[in-house]
């Protein structure tokens, strides 16, 4: 297995070209326990010669890989890309057009705050071939392990995923959310890449009405051997994140089903 760090020295070019363009097939990874991978992205992986994959997929995922493929690091962490999108799907549309097929390995689900549908937009706007195997997304696996329901009976009659990723320019930059529909009550609210917000997303929901006793947790690193739940309320959610250092990759789970974990949680890992 050849593994490339430097995407952009990869010669699409050097391939051997044919009569029309190779499949790309977008897989979901799950998030982060390899044995939560659907049996179909198993199979996709083991047969696969060339993956480019993202940040957030396991070691332990990319060992499934053939040792003859190649393997081509895309991945994107906060203030540091070793590409940016546009440049991630040209590399596809390269590839493939050159007559390679090709997997496009996410963590999580590729259409759940992956861009995955972005990349199949453009995928099929370029003609080529795709599919798309779905993967169980963060906020799943988070929240079955860590004893967390996303929807109940008695506590939420709806479910709301949101990404906390910062918008617009220089220290004016922060979440550009829908405040009003976060605030609702008996909904769950789920946030991707909010933890450097969590202060600001807590205080907003706030200001929109939700009440600051409700239930919120932060679930760092789902799934994993090392997960880990901190439990409060929106009000103090922020200071118990700053005292226990949460670190991305972490979601924020907000609302009643929270007050379940104590009970539900498969193991005693929560800290409060």
């Amino acid at each position: 297995m050849s593994v490339l760090d430097e995407p952009l020295r990869f010669d699409a070019a050097s391939l051997q070209a044919s009569q029309g363009a190779a499949r790309v097939t977008l897989v979901g990874a799950g998030p982060g326990d390899p044995d939560l991978l659907t049996v179909k992205a198993a199979r996709a992986l083991r047969t696969a010669s060339l993956v480019l994959y993202d940040h957030l997929v396991g070691k332990e995922v990319l060992e499934l890989v053939p040792r003859t493929a190649d393997l081509i690091y895309v991945g994107k962490q906060s203030g540091h890309h070793t590409l940016c999108q546009d440049a991630i799907i040209d590399l596809m549309v390269r590839l493939a057009r050159s007559g390679k097929s090709l997997v496009r390995l996410k963590g999580g689900d590729p259409y759940v705050f992956g861009r995955g549908g972005e990349e199949a937009q453009a995928l099929a706007a370029a003609g080529v071939p795709f599919e798309v195997i779905p993967g169980i997304s963060a906020a799943q696996g988070a929240a079955a392990m860590a004893g967390i329901p996303l929807t109940h009976r008695d506590h939420a009659r709806a479910l709301v995923l949101a990404t906390g990723h910062l918008q617009g320019e220089g220290d004016d930059r922060e979440p550009q959310l829908d405040w009003e529909l976060l605030a609702r009550p008996q909904q769950t609210v789920v946030i991707y890449m909010g933890v450097g917000t969590l202060p600001v997303i807590c205080a907003q929901l706030v200001a929109h009405g939700l009440s600051p006793d409700t239930p919120a947790a932060t679930v760092e690193r789902a799934t994993r051997p090392d997960q880990r739940t901190v439990v409060g309320t929106v009000a103090s959610l922020p200071t118990l994140a700053l005292v226990h250092q949460v670190r991305p990759p972490a979601l924020i789970i907000i609302g009643g089903v929270v007050s379940l974990q104590q009970l539900l949680a498969p193991s005693a890992c929560a800290v409060r």
